[in-house]
């Protein structure tokens, strides 16, 4: 444990819990803006998933590591769009509409693998984006390395959690998504289009899950696999809860959550006495604890889940 705390391998330790946490922030701030603008969208899991296999395929193809950010994204605009219109246009169970398009993921992607990279034959790897390295910040003793030498789209993540801060409760887009989360209705009698920030919620929701399954093969593991999400989207959705639909907190919760796993890998590759199943199930527990601890705390869009529609008077 002494050898843990010391140098170079606390430096790992922290620099892991970083990029552990990058994906998750990803989807967690996206999945924010939809659950203010009362959407659950329990698809996130399939919809980084998705992300992920179409963001390597894309950069394996062309070559381009940006092209396959951007495909990651439209993917994952493309699977919004569909959830939007059975959840807001049609106004189906929003539990059910998720589970299925996990369910739907999954399968598709194992199909898509199977015929791309021939079925039991491991996909190539690329070249993911390298670290940047900012003089001087990097210099820093032990947060240098941490924070100050990673890739350009962890610098991104962590630029845009006060950008949307100020986005959901500075501006008026802002208020029309948490007004129409809490009172459709009388957001729809002051003239805000309920229907249409709803839609843009999903949708920029959908596009940040992509973008966050799309960090694991670029931005982290430079391949794919089957499994490589993990149930991130379903942390992702926790996540939430735990940060109390704030950005800030769900940074917080991202970066404990990557903590805890950057240490079950530490402690698995030092050879701990412990079985690696129950390793790798620490950072799960962990969260489950912790929203059972916080979840008489909140009180989350009064809407969510509800859906809306417009003929029906109260």
């Amino acid at each position: 444990m002494i050898e843990f705390l010391t140098g170079a391998v606390f430096v790992g330790f922290l620099a892991s819990t970083i990029r552990l946490a990058v994906p998750l922030i990803f989807a967690s701030l996206g999945e924010v803006f939809t659950q203010r603008s009362g959407i659950l969208n329990l698809g996130l899991e399939g919809i980084m998933l998705i992300g992920s296999f179409i963001g390597f395929t894309a950069a394996n193809l062309s070559g381009n590591l940006w092209v396959g950010v951007l495909a990651g994204m439209l993917s994952g605009l493309m699977i919004a769009i569909v959830i939007a219109v059975f959840d807001v246009t049609l106004g189906a169970d929003q539990t059910i509409v998720g589970i299925m398009i996990v369910i739907a993921a999954q399968g598709l992607v194992t199909y898509l693998n199977n015929v791309i990279y021939k079925g039991g034959y491991v996909p190539p790897r690329i070249g993911g984006f390298t670290p940047i390295r900012i003089p001087l910040l990097a210099d820093i003793p032990v947060i240098g390395d941490t924070f100050f030498n990673q890739n350009i789209l962890v610098y991104i993540a962590f630029l845009l959690v006060p950008l949307f801060a100020v986005v959901l409760f500075k501006t008026t887009w802002g208020l029309r998504v948490r007004g129409v989360g809490e009172d459709p209705r009388s957001a729809d009698a002051m003239g805000v289009n309920v229907f249409r920030t709803r839609y843009l919620a999903l949708l920029f929701g959908g596009m940040m899950a992509g973008l966050g399954g799309a960090f694991l093969t670029l931005g982290y593991l430079g391949t794919f696999n089957d499994n490589i999400t993990a149930g991130r989207g379903w942390i992702a959705i926790a996540l939430v809860y735990f940060g109390q639909w704030n950005p800030y907190r769900v940074l917080a919760g991202a970066l404990l959550f990557g903590g805890v796993n950057a240490l079950q890998l530490r402690l698995q590759a030092q050879g701990a006495n412990l079985p690696f199943q129950f390793m790798l199930m620490l950072p799960y527990v962990l969260t489950i604890l912790v929203l059972i601890g916080i979840s008489r705390e909140g009180r989350g869009p009064a809407a969510l889940c509800v859906p809306y529609r417009r003929e029906v008077r109260t």
